[in-house]
């Protein structure tokens, strides 16, 4: 089995849509008349959640109408927000059939099939034409890629001048092992966590001029700390990551934190840009 195969299989559920719906449902939603926040607690797969995606949203400068391109784009959350909040239009490819299902069904239940839409495929095989988007994002992606050059690469010939990328991985900042197994792989095999001077080195040799960087390691740590301070009160939400990490949801989010908290990963902001 190739990478790529271990890694849409490790994200695979099995019975996602239905285990949101039955979520949704028991909170008094009609699965047929969504709004994009009733999904918030659940379809921003990375650390922080929809306050990460819009804090890396507000460095770009969007204007209505811009074409992104969602590299790994999960069950489609980010992809939503941008849409909604920025009025751009997002196309989103990820490896997991699964979750490219789920984000197809959750635009047309939210009413965004129009601005949004999905496919499955690989970040290192683009299946689109050169220069046909005016920027691009990942978020928590880069984990599960061994060849940041070739990506970085692809990404270039599929943005048009003057493009952007905007990134948000969990990087390494400490020598040291990881603790297994982590919200983005259960084993080392299938996680390739770099430092952000690989990141730096690999967008250059791309093409991009990184812009701007910043360690949110302070920020992650608040919010995991607020996220045990609400479950010790109210227990895990019935609409939550739980749902997509599985039942070892608990012992991925302890060793996520416990590598942070050991100053080996910190999340990481990257924005590049293609000259215009």
């Amino acid at each position: 089995m190739t990478i790529e195969h271990d890694v849409a299989g490790h994200y695979a559920h099995g019975g996602l849509e239905q285990a949101i719906l039955e979520a949704l449902v028991g909170q008094g939603k009609d699965p047929d008349r969504l709004d994009p926040a009733d999904l918030a607690p659940v379809d921003e797969f990375h650390i922080g959640g929809r306050q990460a995606t819009a804090d890396l949203a507000a460095q770009l400068a969007l204007a209505p109408g811009r074409h992104l391109l969602d590299i790994g784009s999960g069950i489609g959350g980010a992809a939503r927000y941008f849409a909604l909040a920025h009025d751009c239009r997002v196309t989103g490819i990820d490896l997991t059939e699964e979750y490219v299902a789920v984000a197809r069904s959750l635009a047309r239940r939210t009413g965004l099939g129009g601005k949004v839409r999905f496919q499955q495929g690989s970040a290192l095989d683009l299946p689109f034409p050169d220069a046909s988007f005016d920027g691009a994002y990942m978020l928590h992606v880069g984990m599960n890629i061994a060849d940041k050059p070739a990506l970085f690469a692809g990404v270039r010939r599929v943005l048009r001048p003057g493009g952007f990328l905007a990134v948000y991985d969990v990087m390494r900042v400490g020598e040291g092992a990881l603790d297994f197994p982590v919200p983005w792989a259960s084993r080392p095999e299938t996680s390739f966590v770099a430092a952000a001077p690989a990141y730096r080195a690999a967008l250059r040799a791309a093409g991009f001029a990184v812009t701007a960087e910043r360690d949110r390691r302070d920020f992650a740590i608040a919010f995991f700390g607020a996220m045990k301070a609400r479950q010790a009160e109210t227990g895990p939400p019935p609409l939550g990551l739980p749902i997509l990490m599985g039942p070892d949801f608990r012992q991925k989010t302890a060793n996520m934190i416990g590598n942070l908290e050991r100053g080996l990963i910190a999340p990481t902001e990257m924005i590049a840009r293609l000259d215009g």
